[in-house]
């Protein structure tokens, strides 16, 4: 498998797993072309948007194969809009990594945190809402996480490429060391003390959600420095946890951005 993050060495021995959508092409063939080895494409289909991406695998040496609708349907296992990649699988750097790129960021950090978040899609749409949040990395479990499969990579349409994907064999113990550089801990839940607007989020912080149907374990939550809810004034008990993800990380651009002005 092929690190998610930049730089990363790529050779014949790696995985290859299907990425397939518009947006998720597009990302692969512009964040990390060498990722790719075909791109199959519907015939019949010449609209611009394939157009662009038939012209960026042509100057990244992807080999192109027109194949039939029906072809395509039994390969993906969703709506392909009628363009699909065989790819090297992305995978997650090592921790090292984060201890390296943490030291290095000048601005606060933003780290969300996943914890046994279990569902392709929910996982997808997490790092979809992570890089329009601007996140400098998430961090998942080594057990207890959903694969970067092709669910994952189509719902996140193009956000999981340019992420700092971490994978954490310790969550708990990674949690206290990145207390011990300063970054404070925020986990969400219904059994939080404060709103999740008044908590100060323009400091280095790591959200941590938790998993879709039990959210934060035990051990995770007492590892959080405060820990915030999202009312619920409906019938409903808790959001979906990529709903609720998304909640959490604008506040903080919110915060941020007033902060900046």
């Amino acid at each position: 498998m092929v690190p998610a993050w930049p730089g990363a060495a790529i050779d014949d021995h790696h995985k290859v797993s299907q990425v397939y959508g518009i947006h998720a092409v597009r990302a692969l063939l512009a964040n990390d072309p060498q990722r790719a080895r075909v791109l199959y494409v519907q015939r019949g289909r010449r609209d611009q948007r394939i157009g662009k991406l038939m012209d960026r695998a042509r100057e990244a040496g992807v080999r192109i194969e027109i194949v039939a609708k029906r072809w395509l349907d039994r390969r993906c296992d969703g709506s392909h809009q009628g363009v699909a990649v065989d790819s090297v699988e992305l995978a997650l750097a090592d921790e090292s990594v984060l201890e390296t790129e943490l030291a290095r960021w000048q601005k606060p950090p933003l780290l969300l945190v996943l914890d046994g978040v279990t569902d392709p899609r929910n996982l997808g749409a997490c790092l979809r809402s992570a890089n329009a949040a601007g996140v400098d990395a998430v961090l998942l479990p080594k057990r207890r996480s959903a694969p970067l499969n092709a669910a994952a990579l189509k719902t996140a349409a193009g956000g999981a490429e340019s992420l700092l994907l971490v994978e954490v064999t310790n969550l708990a113990r990674r949690l206290a060391w990145l207390r011990d550089q300063g970054i404070w801990i925020i986990g969400a839940g219904g059994e939080g003390e404060h709103l999740w607007t008044t908590v100060d989020l323009t400091i280095g912080c790591a959200l941590v959600v938790g998993s879709e149907d039990k959210g934060l374990r035990a051990l995770t939550a007492k590892s959080c420095d405060e820990l915030v809810y999202i009312p619920m004034l409906g019938e409903v008990s808790s959001l979906n946890v990529s709903v609720a993800t998304g909640i959490l990380l604008f506040e903080a651009v919110r915060q941020r951005g007033l902060a900046s002005g």
